[in-house]
């Protein structure tokens, strides 16, 4: 079992840059693939971006592709998602997630384990 928590969100204005973090516990960290969607008040919950286990692939939603980054620390149980040129419309709440599987996915359902997200609110 997996327990995510992140942190890093905030308020940035259009243009900025943000540095989410996201701590998981347990000793098997790096069995997991890791992701981070995002979800807006009324809309869906969205894939932003995902790493594989060992950091080898990466995977980009088409609206963040250039401007996210997604990397992982396995030595401390880490990820973490850089996110610059910041856009009113990356404003939501950010979640990490943990998968056990060998290769990433987009899809939440593939997911079982969930951070308690954090805001994120980029205004213009």
């Amino acid at each position: 079992q997996v327990q995510l928590v992140e942190s890093g969100g905030g308020l940035v204005q259009a243009g900025g840059s943000l540095r989410l973090s996201c701590a998981a516990s347990g000793r098997t960290f790096s069995y997991y693939a890791m992701g981070w969607f995002r979800q807006a008040p009324g809309k869906e919950r969205e894939f932003v971006a995902a790493i594989t286990r060992n950091g080898g692939s990466t995977d980009y939603a088409t609206s963040v592709k250039g401007r996210f980054t997604i990397s992982r620390d396995n030595a401390n149980n880490m990820v973490y998602l850089q996110m610059n040129s910041l856009k009113p419309e990356d404003t939501a709440v950010y979640y990490c997630a943990a998968a056990n599987r060998l290769y990433i996915s987009r899809h939440p359902n593939e997911y079982a384990y969930w951070g308690q997200g954090t805001q994120v609110t980029v205004s213009s």
